[in-house]
Parts: C-alpha cells; structure tokens; sequence
C-alpha cells in the first residue's frame, strides 16, 4: 500500500492504477477506499488515466492529527497531486468538492476539476438549519456518542429513521463509529453549506458540475449554483442518476470531460 506524508506529517494512504493523464479521486462524507464508490470508478478509468485514490485523513488507513484545519486536507490533496507528477485532474464527490473548490482555489496544479452534487443550499436559504447540524453534531462528538453523530448526519441526508436503526444493528455500524469525527471535518469544509462564490469565483480551472436527474432538487440546484459561481464552468445533468451515482454512468461522462 503506497503512503505518503503531508505537510503536517500525518501519514495518507492511497492507491495507483491505469496509466495516462493523472486524476484524483476525492470522497465525500463517510466514505473512504475499500467503503465507498471510487474503488469501481478508478477501475473504470484506468485504461484511459492514472488514477488515484485515497483516504482522507482520519479515514481507512490514512492517519490524523489534532487539531483539524481546512488548510491541512487541502495540504493532503496537494501532496497527492505532487505524488502524480506535479498536476492533476481532480473529480470530487459530495462534500469532497468543497476540499476539491478550496483546493483549487490555492492550488493551479488542479488542470481540470469535476464534481458531482456538492452539497450547497442556495443562498440565503438553509443557515439555521446549517447551524443548528453543526452545533449539534459538535455536541454529541464532545460527548464521546459517535453513533449519534452519524445518526444525525444521515438524517440530514434524508435517510429514513427506520433504514438508520437496521444500520444501527449491522456489523458495518462499528465502521462508520470510527470516522465519524470526520462528519466535523466535511461540515467545516462546507461553511455554513452556502455556494462559496467568492471562493469559485477566483477558480479559473475548466471545471464540470454534474448532477443526476433523480437526485433531490436541492441538489441538482446547489450544482447548477456552483456552475453559475465558477468563471469557467459548465453544467450536465446525467439522466436517471441520484446522489449515489452509479461508476457506469459517471466514468464515461469525465472521460469526455477531461479527454
């Protein structure tokens, strides 16, 4: 297993495979290599890219160290990016497009930038519950309760309570118990969940938002949001896809893209 070490001397795990233009994968929320969709992405872009994948800090195998900062994932990605030769497309799902935007807002390494459905609220709508999630989820991990952490989280997802107490009595709960400090890092990483316009707006990079067509409105909205704030951006809405979109409709998509 290839490991690297950032900035701040914390240890990232990651993977290499395919071979041509370098691209970065980068998780959202609760998912890492091994325990989310990009291990099937990876292997879908491999005959035409080198693509990496990784798990971020305080996930999987990757270390963390106290105390988080913004500026130390974007460190990590950074550290990826020199480890596939000093630039990279990056493709980010979820919450990783926040880390992705922020990123490449600091970063022009970043040659082409794709994200699907960063979870944004359209301005002005959304801030009190935003700040009620954060102070709550801040809450109950000081109280050691990582199990309601991740319980909240995935009701603000909009899992139903029932699907979350069959999960609750899973083997894979234990899982999730173990990154959820992690729900805190994405959280930071959003700000509040609004569209960071001033942020895209400095993001020259040629960059693709996607959303699905069976994904809640709010979604496909926040990628639409995030097109319009991006100077060099456009927009492509993958029929009958959700927020969990399927590697077989999406690894052709970026393919086209970065091509």
């Amino acid at each position: 297993m290839p490991q690297l070490t950032s900035a701040d001397g914390t240890t990232i795990a990651y993977d290499r495979i395919g071979s041509g233009p370098p691209i970065v994968l980068v998780d959202g929320a609760m998912c890492f290599r091994r325990a989310g969709p990009m291990d099937a992405l990876a292997e879908r872009l491999a005959d035409h890219f080198t693509v990496f994948t990784y798990d971020r800090r305080g996930r999987g195998e990757s270390a963390d160290t106290a105390p988080y900062a913004v500026e130390r994932e974007v460190e990590d990605l950074t550290a990826l990016i020199d480890a596939a030769g000093g630039e990279a497309y990056v493709y980010a799902m979820s919450s990783g497009g926040a880390l992705a935007l922020t990123t490449a807002a600091a970063d022009a390494r970043i040659t082409g930038l794709a994200l699907y459905e960063p979870p944004y609220v359209a301005e002005g709508e959304g801030d009190e519950a935003s700040a009620d999630y954060t102070a709550r989820l801040h809450e109950l991990l000081a109280a050691g309760d990582r199990g309601g952490a991740i319980a909240l989280f995935m009701t603000r997802v909009g899992i139903p309570s029932q699907v979350i107490d069959g999960m609750r009595a899973g083997p894979g709960w234990v899982r999730f118990e173990a990154i959820a400090p992690t729900l805190a890092y994405d959280d930071q990483l959003l700000d509040g969940s609004r569209v960071p316009r001033e942020l895209a707006g400095a993001i020259t990079t040629r960059s693709l938002l996607l959303s699905g067509s069976a994904s809640p409105d709010s979604l496909q909205q926040a990628a639409k949001a995030t097109a319009a704030a991006l100077p060099n951006a456009e927009h492509q809405t993958l029929e009958g896809q959700t927020h969990d979109v399927a590697p077989d409709a999406l690894a052709p998509v970026l393919v086209d893209f970065f091509g």
